[in-house]
């Protein structure tokens, strides 16, 4: 699988510097979602870079290492559980990903998107299905956000005992529902996720 291919395609037409964008945890109860962007150096190889979701945790965290020391500018952003009941998951996802694209210390002259849809992104953008197994920017984008999000829920099942958040993340397990009828709801948890549940 050529990583580049997209990017290659994007500078052939002068479109440069190209940012990656991915976000991580669109789906659990509980927690933010988060978003990263990133540029790496143009045909950068990272031996082991792909979608995040095909990594093992201990594969992401190194790969983390590597991509926020080679990278030429990333940053990570996030909104929480309150403005994505506010706004809705889909209109939070594209907030965290304009926070973290306006993190970058360089202005891309294009942000790939990963998925169906950028309609919400205020900078010129593309979105690609599947973004995260074809371009480097967003496997390495779609690391970062995964990999921060999952330290920050292992970091709130200290503040939020019970629940599970080390485990799950978040996400809508058997034993997180189990556990949000024993406790119910902690601050962090997404109120319209949960409407489900009754």
């Amino acid at each position: 699988m050529d990583l580049w291919e997209i990017e290659r395609g994007l500078l052939a037409r002068g479109i440069t510097p190209i940012a990656g964008v991915d976000e991580a945890g669109r789906g659990p109860l509980a927690g933010p979602v988060y978003a990263a962007a990133v540029i790496l150096p143009e045909g950068l190889e990272i031996p082991g870079l792909d979608d995040s979701k095909k990594l093992t945790p201990k594969k992401r965290e190194a790969l983390f290492d590597v991509i926020t020391e080679k990278a030429l500018s990333y940053a990570v952003a996030f909104a929480d559980n309150e403005e994505i009941d506010r706004l809705n998951i889909l209109n939070a996802t594209f907030l965290a990903m304009n926070r973290a694209i306006a993190g970058l210390s360089v202005t891309p002259g294009i942000s790939i998107i990963d998925g169906n849809r950028n309609g919400g992104i205020l900078t010129p953008s593309v979105a690609i299905v599947g973004g995260d197994g074809k371009s480097a920017n967003v496997a390495a984008a779609s690391i970062l956000a995964k990999v921060t999000r999952d330290r920050v829920m292992t970091r709130l099942s200290e503040t939020y005992p019970g629940y599970g958040f080390e485990k799950h993340k978040g996400y809508g397990t058997k034993e997180h529902y189990a556990a949000i009828r024993r406790l119910g709801p902690s601050e962090i948890h997404r109120r319209t996720f949960l409407r489900k549940m009754h």
